[in-house]
């Protein structure tokens, strides 16, 4: 299977700068698409960001110019690179692949703990 595991998270005041990171580990054959999830309290999970294995990239219009996605395949790393942040960043961050593992041909989604980014006033 595939674990992941996130780091980077902490406490920042508002218009500062973290930077996220999720590796993946376990009998991985291919990683397809990785991305960065998040969810505030009270709130559903939402797309943040993600990247395909090729480099393409997608964001969500509320992070668009402030996050930046990138991904090292080498290391089955994904990153996040967070600028300018608001309050409104403030939630638990969870990293996800898309990866082809084990003995099972067919892809499935795998998801991190989750890392949690709060932003103050």
């Amino acid at each position: 299977q595939v674990k992941l595991v996130e780091s980077g998270g902490g406490l920042v005041q508002a218009g500062g700068s973290l930077r996220l990171s999720c590796v993946a580990s376990g009998s991985i054959y291919t990683i397809n698409a990785m991305g960065w999830y998040r969810q505030a309290p009270g709130k559903e999970r939402e797309s943040v960001s993600s990247i395909t294995s090729g480099g393409s990239t997608n964001y969500a219009d509320s992070v668009k110019g402030r996050f930046t996605i990138s991904r090292d395949n080498a290391k089955n790393t994904v990153y996040l690179q967070m600028n300018s942040l608001k309050p409104e960043d403030t939630a638990v961050y969870y990293c996800n692949a898309e990866a082809i593992a084990g003995v099972s041909p067919r892809p499935y989604d795998y998801w991190g703990q989750g890392t949690q980014v709060t932003v103050s006033s």
